[in-house]
């Protein structure tokens, strides 16, 4: 059998051993995780910012060549419109003319004898 007093100085040794293994890094310290965390929760606040905003900028620019596309195509059409316009007016502006005497062409030669 063992001395007891041997088997006291035996478990006395053996605590620091054991404290030192199973104590916390000290990086683990209640205030350094919340402040891990905390810095942790701010970078990715920050990315998550940062990925929306870049999302947003895409969609913008999917969307303007539409837009634009869109715009050019309904100036076409106003474009025909008014060459179309344009067209019945000046045949108009031709009748009107032809029909009447102030814009007929006169024959000098035949009014002079």
């Amino acid at each position: 059998m063992q001395d007891p007093s041997r088997v006291c100085d035996l478990h006395h040794s053996s605590r620091p051993f054991i404290e030192n293994f199973y104590s916390r890094p000290k990086s683990l310290s209640p205030k350094m995780m919340n402040a891990d965390m905390d810095a942790a929760d701010a970078e990715n606040q920050a990315e998550l910012k940062e990925k929306t905003g870049l999302i947003n900028q895409v969609l913008e620019l999917q969307y303007t060549p539409e837009d634009l596309s869109a715009r050019v195509d309904a100036v076409k059409e106003e474009n025909l419109k008014l060459k179309s316009e344009n067209q019945v007016l000046g045949q108009y502006i031709e009748n009107l003319m032809s029909a009447s005497s102030v814009f007929q062409t006169t024959d000098t030669k035949s009014q002079r004898t």
